[in-house]
């Protein structure tokens, strides 16, 4: 087990399925609809709870119907619930639109979320116990830099997944250990299009950088090491939503077991194509049994 705090957000995904997204001002008839429990935050810690890891969540809910189905959702995966907080209007949601290739396309309303500015009582004791914090970018940046901040007092492993993706506050990077953008993300920060690259230019603010590259598999880069490439496994993806969410809790559960990196890489890489031929976000994350059987 890995004791493993996530502060991020909690989502209610509002799925529709469609040939494909429609353009500015179009209209296209879809062929159904789903609610499903989501969130950058709350699908990394289904994701890392359902690897075999020890998770508890911090974050916000609204005091409505999505807020107790999300609670609920993390509380059946084995999350930690203690510090997620509840408070008054609605839960976040995600509006999502899934094409007949799998591909997505996302508009989130923070709701509960935007609540969160700043760690609340109890959450720096927790995240001081922990292994490992995830972070990333759906709560407002002042949570996320307390957060990175008290994990760097407390000498906690702190993993960052900058989604979505913007320009990030002075100092942040100098907090993180372990940097998990994708193509596009890792293009935005470091202004160059090339993995490899970009990789190159992250490794001046952080130690170490993970870059997903989707069916391309997932590049590592880190200070005076070569750069290790590990492919993706070949599979038909019906939905990627919450592949990279999948990819990051199960990487750092392998981490924080002590496999080395490539390992870990490809653990996690079983995980999320697992994940992508299935439908929905937390609905779609395999169980620590169906990674270790592919």
């Amino acid at each position: 087990m890995t004791g493993i705090v996530v502060l991020g957000s909690t989502n209610m995904d509002l799925v529709t399925y469609a040939a494909r997204a429609p353009g500015l001002g179009e209209t296209v008839i879809g062929r159904e609809f789903r609610t499903i429990p989501g969130g950058k935050g709350a699908n990394q810690a289904v994701a890392a709870a359902h690897a075999g890891g020890e998770v508890a969540m911090i974050g916000a809910v609204g005091a409505d119907e999505f807020g107790q189905r999300l609670r609920h959702t993390l509380e059946a995966s084995g999350v930690d619930t203690d510090l997620l907080r509840t408070v008054e209007g609605h839960s976040g949601t995600a509006h999502v639109v899934v094409d007949d290739e799998g591909g997505n396309a996302i508009v989130v309303i923070p709701g509960a979320n935007g609540t969160v500015t700043e760690l609340g009582p109890g959450d720096e004791t927790l995240i001081a116990t922990a292994g490992t914090l995830l972070l990333q970018l759906e709560l407002p940046l002042s949570a996320v830099l307390s957060g990175a901040a008290a994990a760097h007092r407390h000498s906690v492993r702190t993993v960052l997944t900058p989604a979505p993706a913007q320009p990030l506050p002075p100092g942040l990077l100098a907090t993180i250990d372990l940097l998990v953008p994708n193509e596009h993300e890792a293009a935005v920060l470091s202004g160059v299009a090339e993995p490899h690259a970009a990789a190159q230019a992250l490794l001046r603010q952080v130690p170490e950088v993970v870059i997903t590259l989707g069916a391309k598999g997932s590049l590592y880069a880190a200070r005076d090491a070569e750069p290790v490439t590990v492919p993706a496994p070949r599979v038909t993806a019906v939905d990627t939503t919450g592949a990279g969410d999948t990819f990051v809790g199960a990487l750092v559960v392998a981490l924080g077991e002590g496999r080395p990196m490539p390992e870990a890489m490809r653990w996690a890489s079983a995980a999320a194509a697992l994940c992508v031929q299935r439908h929905g976000a937390s609905t779609s994350m395999p169980y620590r049994s169906e990674i270790e059987a592919t």
